[in-house]
């Protein structure tokens, strides 16, 4: 009778190893129904644990985040009831040094920050697909002002387009070098893999880049991204859980993929009707196991 008692409690401690050694925890029922922005928009703090990344930009999470300080002298987060002034430490340090650096040798006077993710990553409540790495961060293109923000003041002070109203050419009214020197910093760093800006503002700066022009291939046109530029950082060395996007395409990225963002949209056949198809909501299921454990940690 006794070493038939025995195989139960085996197989339970070998279950339990397996368990451990995943280093995940199966979802709940509940959680499997639940939209996972939900889940990860009410976490209010990071896990304080190793930091890790794990999964892609927009279907991960990350654990042991960092908190950029909300005020300092080189720069001043936007928004801050939405708490996302959180990140792997990695982009925390970017953005420390970019403020430093833009300041003391481009005399850009400190940056405006706005979103850079919820404190465990994974999908955010409203705006973001990305941004759940804890490896991307929005970066005004409007200068801090000389004086410290109040919070209230943060919450509501506007972005300023650096675009004219048709969105079709800069707004040299508000543009400055001081804008192109700023992106040429932002992309300096080795740690970042592209950022994110308008197609016109890309079209200036292959207009206005000189000769040094490898950094160029680092900026990426795409829609919107005219009152900020998105920076991404690539996944930290040796941490194998994070998917990197794959690199951009080597030149300055000046001629044909440019052109491609303003070509007039092809004509629509008479009768037809496009019906907008929203994508389904992430679950937690469909992020890395990992990422149930990072809720909990």
């Amino acid at each position: 009778m006794l070493k038939y008692a025995i195989v139960p409690v085996v197989l339970l401690l070998a279950v339990s190893s397996a368990a451990a050694h995943k280093n995940v925890s199966p979802a709940k029922p509940k959680e499997k129904a639940v939209p996972a922005k939900q889940l990860f928009g009410k976490v209010t703090k990071a896990a304080l644990v190793k930091s890790r990344a794990f999964g892609s930009y927009a279907k991960g999470c990350f654990a042991g985040g960092s908190q950029l300080s909300s005020v300092a002298p080189n720069w001043q987060i936007m928004r801050p009831s939405r708490n996302r002034n959180w990140g792997h430490p990695q982009i925390i340090a970017y953005i420390e040094k970019l403020a430093k650096d833009a300041k003391a040798r481009d005399g850009w006077p400190g940056l405006l920050v706005g979103d850079i993710s919820q404190p465990r990553g994974g999908p955010m409540l409203t705006g973001h697909a990305s941004h759940q790495l804890g490896l991307d961060a929005d970066i005004w293109l409007l200068a801090s002002p000389d004086k410290r923000l109040s919070r209230e003041e943060r919450e509501k002070f506007s972005a300023v387009s650096v675009l004219t109203k048709d969105k079709k050419k800069i707004d040299e009214k508000v543009w400055s070098e001081k804008h192109l020197k700023l992106l040429r910093r932002a992309a300096s760093y080795s740690t970042v893999g592209r950022i994110f800006v308008n197609p016109v503002i890309k079209k200036k700066l292959c207009q206005d880049a000189g000769k040094n022009r490898k950094w160029l291939s680092k900026i990426r046109p795409w829609r919107g991204h005219y009152l900020h530029f998105h920076v991404r950082l690539n996944c930290p060395p040796g941490d194998k859980n994070c998917k990197n996007q794959p690199a951009p395409a080597a030149g300055d990225g000046c001629g044909k993929d440019l052109a491609k963002w303003f070509k007039p949209p092809p004509k629509k056949k008479k009768g037809f009707k496009f019906k907008f198809r929203p994508k389904p909501e992430l679950r937690l299921a469909d992020l890395p196991r990992a990422c149930r454990q990072v809720l909990t940690q």
